[in-house]
């Protein structure tokens, strides 16, 4: 039996009926086309499926979708604007960050949560920020360093430790 169910995903609202078992991933993946959330390992030690739902990072892989009911989600499409990249997005790119591309959607979604919260984090706060989120190619100090940038582009600066 589905279960109808209202979100805001990328400021945009929308209603589905779902199986109760449908998890959030396979909603936007099968239901809305947004490929940028990707599945990795299916059980929330990868990262890669991370969204950010009301401006907290989650795995979308393990929410299932009518628990996230009346909730707002965004996803990697969601995050530029008016054709312009978000400043994480961007910083990502300019500092070569992004390797293979699979992990970036949950790096950069968890790197901007960060620093929404904290917007003059420390290394050590990065790092503990983006530790969800497996990089398999092992370009984290690219990535580190890409969030830095993103922080000093957004108006702040880092900490020093």
């Amino acid at each position: 039996m589905k279960t109808p169910i209202e979100l805001t995903i990328n400021d945009e609202p929308y209603q589905f009926q779902v199986e109760p078992q449908t998890t959030l991933l396979e909603l936007l993946r099968e239901e809305l086309r947004l490929t940028g959330t990707k599945e990795g390992c299916g059980m929330g030690d990868c990262g890669v499926c991370t969204v950010l739902m009301d401006g907290k990072p989650v795995n979308s892989c393990l929410m299932l979708a009518t628990d996230a009911e009346g909730r707002r989600i965004t996803t990697i499409e969601g995050l530029a604007a008016g054709g312009e990249l978000h400043p994480v997005q961007k910083a990502f790119i300019d500092e070569a960050a992004v390797q293979c591309g699979f992990c970036s959607p949950g790096m950069i979604l968890s790197a901007k949560a960060l620093l929404d919260e904290n917007p003059r984090p420390s290394e050590e706060e990065i790092r503990t920020a983006l530790s969800g989120v497996l990089c398999r190619c092992g370009s984290y100090r690219k990535i580190v360093s890409a969030v830095k940038a993103a922080a000093s582009a957004m108006g702040g600066n880092e900490r020093k430790e």
